[in-house]
C-alpha cells in the first residue's frame, strides 16, 4: 500500500493549490524525517540537484530562444516558409509548421517556439480565411515539435536523470519530429481542402524567395551550427547552448535588433523559467531520494513484472497513466516525478532508454496541448484571445495524430533509433 499512500499524499497536495516544486520538496522531505533519517540530506540535495554541468545547457538555450524571440525572428523564419510554400494547399499552415520545425532546432522549448512563430502566423492564417480552430489547433501543436526536435530541454533533463548520452537522445529525437512535421502537414491539406474558405497565397516570385531567405538565413545558419556541431562531435550540448546564446547576440546585434530593453527582457524572461524548472528539479530530487529509500521505484518493477510481464503490456500501460497524469500535471513535473520511478521497470523489461526517452516525450507533448492544464494552449490563447475550448477543439485531432506517432514508434523502433544507429 505505500506506493498508493505516497501519491495519494502527491495528488492531494497538488490539488491543495502548492506550487509543484514545494510539493516535491516537502512531500520527500516528511518522508525522509518519517523514516528518521537526518534532514541534512536534503541540504545535500538541494546542492545536488541542479550541479550538473549537464543542466548549464537549459538556461543558455532558453537565453538564446527569448533573444530570438525578442529580436523578431519568428517574422523573418515565416516570411520566408511561406514565399516557397504559401501557394501549395494549405499554404500557409505548412509554411506555419516548418518555421515552428526550424525554431525548434534552435529553441528547445515548447512555449518559446508556440509564441515565436504563433505571434506572426496566427494573425496570417485568420485573414487568408483559415478557420480560427485549425489555426490556433497547429499552431498549440506545431509548438510541441521544440521538446521533441533537438535540442530539447526535456531530453536534457531525461539524460541527466538517466545518465543517457545527450547526444544520442538529440539523434534519436530526429526522425520522430519530422514524422510528426509530415503528418501534421497531411492533415492540415485535407483539412483545410474540406473546409474550403481560406484564400491561396499567389507564388512568390524567385527574387521574394531569395530575399525572404536572405533575410532568415542567421537563424537557419544558427539551427545548422548548433546541430552540426553536436551530432559531429564537435562540442557538447552544453558547450552549443553557450555558442548559440553567443551567436543569437550577434545576429541580432548585426540586425540592428538588440537593445537593452531586448536584451534585459530576454535575460528577465530566462530567469523566471530557469528558477521555475530549477526549483522542481530540486524538488524533484528530494522526492526521488525518498521514493527510493521507500524501494518505491523497485515495488512498482516488481508489480510491472508479476501483472504486466511483456514489454508491450507495460508499454501500453504506462501510456495509459502517463496521458491521465498530462491531464493534471505540466510537462516538467511529469518527467521528473515519473522517470526516477519508471526507470527500473523499463530496464527490467529490455527496453530501450534511448527509446524510452522518446516515447516519453512524446507523450509529455500531448499533455502539452490537452486542458485543463496544457500550457500551449494558455500561451495560444493569449496571442489570439479566443476562447480556450476554440483552442482545445482545434487542438483535438492533433492530439489523435500524436498517439498514432506513438502507436508507430512502438510497431517501427527504427523510426528513432535508425540515426543514433548510425
Amino acid at each position: 500500500m505505500t506506493p498508493f499512500l505516497i501519491f495519494g499524499a502527491l495528488l492531494a497536495l497538488l490539488m491543495t493549490g502548492i506550487p509543484v516544486a514545494f510539493t516535491l520538496g516537502i512531500l520527500g522531505a516528511g518522508l525522509l524525517a518519517i523514516d528518521g533519517l537526518p534532514l541534512s540530506m536534503v541540504a545535500s540535495t538541494l546542492f545536488g540537484g541542479i550541479n550538473d554541468f549537464v543542466l548549464l545547457a537549459i538556461p543558455l538555450f532558453l537565453l538564446m530562444s527569448n533573444l530570438l524571440l525578442r529580436g523578431g525572428i519568428g517574422r523573418d523564419l515565416f516570411v520566408a516558409m511561406q514565399s516557397w510554400v504559401g501557394h501549395w494547399p494549405g499554404g500557409l499552415g505548412i509554411a506555419a509548421l516548418l518555421s515552428c520545425g526550424v525554431f525548434s532546432a534552435i529553441s528547445g522549448s515548447s512555449i518559446t517556439t508556440a509564441a515565436t512563430v504563433g505571434t506572426v502566423a496566427i494573425p496570417e492564417m485568420v485573414k487568408r480565411g483559415y478557420s480560427r480552430s485549425l489555426t490556433l489547433g497547429l499552431m498549440a501543436a506545431g509548438g510541441t515539435l521544440g521538446i521533441i526536435i533537438p535540442p530539447s530541454v526535456p531530453l536534457i533533463i531525461y539524460g541527466a536523470i538517466t545518465e543517457q548520452s545527450i547526444g544520442q537522445l538529440f539523434l534519436a529525437g530526429v526522425g520522430p519530429g519530422i514524422l510528426l512535421i509530415v503528418l501534421f502537414g497531411v492533415y492540415v491539406v485535407i483539412a483545410s481542402a474540406i473546409q474550403g474558405t481560406h484564400q491561396a497565397m499567389p507564388r512568390a516570385t524567385w527574387h521574394e524567395r531569395l530575399a525572404a531567405t536572405r533575410r532568415a538565413l542567421p537563424t537557419l545558419l544558427l539551427a545548422g551550427t548548433i546541430l552540426g556541431g553536436i551530432y559531429g562531435g564537435i562540442f557538447t550540448p552544453t558547450e552549443a547552448s553557450g555558442i548559440g546564446a553567443s551567436v543569437a547576440l550577434l545576429i541580432l546585434a548585426a540586425g540592428g535588433r538588440l537593445s537593452r530593453a531586448v536584451f534585459l527582457g530576454a535575460v528577465r524572461d530566462t530567469v523566471k523559467t530557469t528558477t521555475v524548472i530549477f526549483l522542481i528539479v530540486i524538488g524533484a530530487k528530494i522526492f526521488g531520494q525518498a521514493i527510493t529509500l521507500y524501494q518505491l521505484p523497485a515495488q512498482l518493477a516488481w508489480l510491472f513484472e508479476d501483472y504486466f510481464n511483456t514489454a508491450t503490456l507495460a508499454l501500453l500501460l504506462i501510456a495509459v497513466m502517463l496521458i491521465f497524469i498530462g491531464f493534471f500535471l505540466e510537462s516538467m513535473s511529469m518527467l521528473l516525478i515519473m522517470v526516477p520511478v519508471l526507470m527500473p521497470t523499463v530496464i527490467a523489461l529490455g527496453i530501450d532508454p534511448i527509446w524510452f526517452g522518446i516515447f516519453f516525450v512524446l507523450l509529455i507533448e500531448v499533455a502539452l496541448i490537452t486542458p485543463p492544464v496544457g500550457l500551449n494552449l494558455f500561451v495560444i490563447q493569449s496571442l489570439d484571445r479566443a476562447p480556450l475550448s476554440v483552442v482545445a477543439k482545434g487542438a483535438l485531432p492533433f492530439v489523435a495524430i500524436m498517439l498514432g506517432s506513438v502507436f508507430l514508434i512502438a510497431l517501427f523502433p527504427q523510426i528513432v533509433l535508425a540515426i543514433p544507429g548510425l
